[in-house]
């Protein structure tokens, strides 16, 4: 006999439909597993036959076939053991087969026939609705997780033996009920009112939040630069509904979530000795990397020349999409990476920069050229940040703006950009294409042409011209300016000629 269960396979965040496909008939008894299964689900029939028989059932002792297809698409991981089972049971006649009718199932077995949650269940939640399925069995530690998405029924099923009566209709479990959302139950976000002077850098943090613009900050050690890379969480609007569920998603596949709608943004601080598949992801079976897992949120690289050579030209392609494209042999995947990239860099090697520098004019050199000038040309933001000042430290308290005043211009600057958007494909100004960028050039009227003299001057790429017509367009929207004048484009411009990194772009 023959019977089929839907389940599903995570490639990258998203979640693939597979039909376990399970025959059982008269022979010498053998249990074959086909369809590319990897190491871990070739296990599964161990697993699969010692929890049968822990639960008492049965395990038929005839010749067994499952085929995991698509068979071209490799399967790895213990998810697919519970819909083995369950295709045994069926083919087997212990549950009736038209109960699975609409149904997938997804969780790890136990040897003693409990069920255990897997990464990613929020994604294979989200696989069901788009295949048209209504429910989902799953283990209870998965439950509400997968109970975030609407329009699905979720069985929390503890055992193969309540899966049995569920589906004999003699047992029915109750709904899972959503966790209250997460990411506040840690310390308060830190303020930007402790940070001290830094008028500059701040004016580029906000702008930056606003538009969901790449930021670059140099300066000498103890300036302040990572303690204003960590006040930006703070500053940056709450996340969407749509936005929550992608950063929960992403945290279920990496397993680093707990079950509940995220509710704050991430954010993310590699040290800088991160490998290249560790910053955006990758291996032999293919993983997030940093920048996904800082989807939606923030990706803080502190020392940003320190960082390897390949590790940093690997975010090119990154930051100009949002996605990362990992292709491992005759399979590809794409992984979200939409993450608001900010990064520190001290001046030179010594640290010191300007007047104190003890480094000559080739070593300086040297140190900068460790940042290509294609990946600097993907920067919109560059700022210096200078020493303080001793009055400055002295001071017995900040007299900078608390974030909450910051985060009301910011949202306020994002809810304009919403509205002018009209709420689909981009989210802000950064995220712009090179079609919507065009029509921003179109509405800038004269200040349009400080950006043709500046391109035609050799001190813009035609990318570079893109990126500072729309950080133009967020310092109009902080503004509250409908149009792009003269004194945005030129703030705009002043970002793109700091200390030297960013002639880099011209080379």
């Amino acid at each position: 006999m023959l019977a089929t269960v839907p389940t599903f396979a995570l490639e990258g965040v998203d979640a693939r439909a597979v039909a376990v496909e399970v025959d059982v008939r008269r022979g010498l008894p053998a249990f074959t597993v086909v369809g590319l299964p990897d190491a871990t689900v070739r296990e599964a029939r161990e697993r699969v036959r010692a929890g049968l028989l822990n639960s008492g059932l049965e395990f038929p002792l005839q010749r067994l076939t499952v085929n995991l297809a698509p068979a071209w698409v490799r399967k790895a991981g213990a998810s697919f053991d519970l819909a083995i089972a369950v295709g045994l049971l069926a083919a087997s006649g212990q549950v009736p087969a038209e109960a699975l009718a609409g149904c997938a199932v997804s969780g790890e077995l136990s040897l003693g026939g409990e069920l255990r949650p897997v990464s990613g269940a929020l994604a294979i939640a989200l696989g069901c609705t788009a295949a048209g399925l209504r429910r989902l069995v799953v283990a209870p530690g998965s439950a509400c997780e997968a109970a975030l998405v609407d329009g699905l029924e979720v069985c929390a099923v503890p055992t193969l033996g309540h899966l049995v009566e569920l589906l004999h209709g003699r047992w029915r479990p109750d709904p899972p009920r959503p966790r209250a959302t997460g990411g506040g139950g840690g310390p308060p976000a830190p303020d930007l009112a402790d940070v001290r002077g830094q008028d500059d850098a701040r004016r580029a943090l906000e702008i930056a939040a606003a538009g969901g613009h790449s930021l670059l900050m140099v300066g000498p050690p103890g300036a302040g630069k990572t303690m204003l890379a960590r006040r930006l969480p703070g500053i940056l609007p709450p996340p969407t509904v749509a936005e929550a569920l992608d950063i929960t998603r992403v945290q279920s596949v990496a397993g680093s979530g707990d079950g509940r709608l995220a509710r704050t943004r991430p954010f993310r601080a590699p040290h800088h000795t991160v490998s290249a598949s560790g910053l955006v992801g990758g291996g032999a079976r293919p993983r997030p990397g940093e920048i996904t897992l800082a989807h939606r949120g923030v990706l803080f690289l502190d020392e940003l020349p320190e960082f390897a050579r390949a590790a940093l030209e690997a975010l090119r392609q990154p930051l100009e999409s949002g996605r990362v494209e990992i292709v491992r042999g005759q399979v590809a995947l794409s992984f979200p990476a939409r993450a608001l990239l900010v990064a520190a860099a001290n001046p030179c090697a010594c640290g010191a920069g300007g007047e104190r520098c003890e480094c000559g004019p080739v070593a300086r050199e040297r140190y900068r050229d460790r940042l290509s000038g294609p990946l600097i040309d993907r920067i919109d933001l560059v700022c210096q940040v200078g020493a303080l000042s001793a009055t400055a430290l002295a001071a017995r308290s900040p007299a900078g703006e608390r974030s909450a005043a910051v985060r009301a211009r910011v949202v306020a600057a994002r809810e304009r950009q919403a509205a002018r958007l009209g709420g689909c494909g981009p989210t802000c100004n950064g995220e712009l294409g090179a079609a919507a960028t065009r029509a921003l050039a179109d509405g800038a009227g004269r200040a349009s042409a400080q950006l043709a003299r500046a391109l035609d001057a050799g001190l813009l790429t035609g990318r570079g011209h893109d990126r500072v017509l729309r950080v133009a367009r967020t310092v109009a929207d902080l503004a509250g300016s409908a149009t792009i004048e003269a004194e945005h484009v030129a703030e705009a411009l002043a970002y793109r000629a700091t200390g030297g990194w960013s002639r880099g772009a011209a080379r």
